[in-house]
């Protein structure tokens, strides 16, 4: 069975992505990385060679990434084979987005839970 290995990423919206940026710098010292965002790097204990990421990411309130409004929020989860989880997601009647979108970061995937909330699968690019 495929199992999601951890989290890949937190994405919600704000009114005004910029000043809240600000405040969770100030606040929490979330250096940003990128536009309204930042990466947050880790070792798993099992493979401390490995590294990962976590990404922080706040995107406008009119957003439609995480699906159709009033969505406010998406968890990213990091996978290991991404084709896999997706068939076992389609297999169980779970809602999966047919794209699949291929980048520099590795791949993506979407599905949707059982309350209709969208959430993406993140398998990683060697060395994330």
């Amino acid at each position: 069975m495929e199992r999601v290995s951890g989290i890949g990423g937190v994405f919600f919206t704000a009114a005004d992505p910029g000043t809240l940026q600000r405040w969770y710098r100030e606040h929490l010292g979330l250096e940003p990385e990128f536009e309204h965002g930042t990466v947050l790097r880790w070792r798993d204990a099992e493979t401390p060679d490995t590294p990962g990421t976590t990404t922080w990411a706040l995107f406008p309130s009119d957003t439609t990434y995480f699906g159709p409004p009033p969505a406010r929020f998406m968890i990213n989860y990091r996978v290991a084979d991404l084709d896999a989880m997706l068939s076992q997601l389609r297999a169980a009647g779970v809602t999966v987005d047919e794209r699949i979108e291929d980048s520099e970061y590795g791949r993506f995937g979407w599905a949707v839970y059982l309350e209709g909330n969208r959430f993406e699968l993140w398998q990683p690019a060697d060395g994330m």
